[in-house]
């Protein structure tokens, strides 16, 4: 099952394309001064975007999540035109990268984009361990990811992919930086409970009938298919703990299909 997919419809490897590392902020190249304002900046939110060939997936909801996390957090509105000539600068012509968008408040607000060398999910279907951890504001892609990057790594070390995020009453609400999703060939059920509304999470909403469910780990074998998604794309579950999941290559596929249709944008 392919993780992400290239404009031409082929399957995308871990790392594409050359090294980069570069620096945008507010619609200039980053200086020594904006590095230093990057770096120290505690309080905000972002998103993260796959390019490719220049296009992304979903780009007016990525600028959606930024401007409505922007009026909830800093009370004012988005200069969304500054938020694409900032991403545009950090590619510097790159056809193919993994770009983040930064809205944080340092001496003002600023708009950061980074981009690095693009990704896609590992091949093969994940092993996640279930770990109790609720994010706050867990609606908002906010700055301060540490206890995500620390459950994940955690995971990886018990010999895991990364790590379920399960609420104090049982219930599945996220990954540490994916949405679980299940599909019975034709119907999505995501987890009902406190969580990001992720991209690719949106876009297959667009694509297909879906409902949230309360759901806990008990219940994903009852689902022909239970899966993955972020900016990445969308990969299978095929362990959560202990508990061994069987995925029917049909309903996986028409979810992959859906998400491979969507268009992508010229940023």
């Amino acid at each position: 099952m392919t993780g992400v997919r290239t404009l031409d419809g082929s399957a995308a490897v871990r790392t594409l394309g050359a090294m980069i590392d570069h620096v945008a902020v507010d619609g200039r190249a980053a200086g020594a001064a904006d590095l230093g304002a990057a770096v120290a900046a505690r309080y905000g939110h972002f998103t993260a975007m796959q390019v490719r060939g220049g296009r992304v997936c979903g780009l007016a909801l990525h600028l959606d999540r930024l401007r409505e996390a922007t009026r909830e957090l800093f009370g004012t509105a988005l200069d969304e035109e500054l938020v694409l000539a900032t991403a545009r600068l950090a590619l510097r012509g790159e056809p193919d990268a993994s770009v983040r968008v930064i809205v944080a408040e340092r001496d003002g607000l600023r708009v950061i984009a980074t981009a690095a060398p693009a990704h896609a999910w590992p091949a093969g279907p994940q092993a996640l361990l279930p770990v109790p951890y609720q994010r706050y504001l867990p609606h908002i892609k906010h700055l301060g990811g540490f206890p995500q990057a620390h459950l994940g790594l955690r995971a990886r070390a018990e010999g895991f992919d990364d790590a379920l995020l399960v609420g104090p009453d049982g219930l599945i609400s996220e990954g540490t930086i994916a949405n679980l999703g299940c599909s019975d060939g034709e119907r999505i059920v995501w987890p009902e409970a406190p969580m990001l509304r992720g991209i690719t999470m949106a876009l297959l909403e667009g694509e297909l009938p879906a409902e949230r469910r309360p759901l806990t780990v008990a219940d994903l074998p009852a689902h022909p298919a239970v899966f993955m998604t972020n900016s990445w794309g969308v990969v299978p579950v095929c362990r959560v703990g202990d508990l061994p999941l069987k995925t029917d290559e049909t309903a996986m596929a028409r979810v992959a299909a859906a998400y491979e249709g969507v268009p992508w944008d010229v940023l």
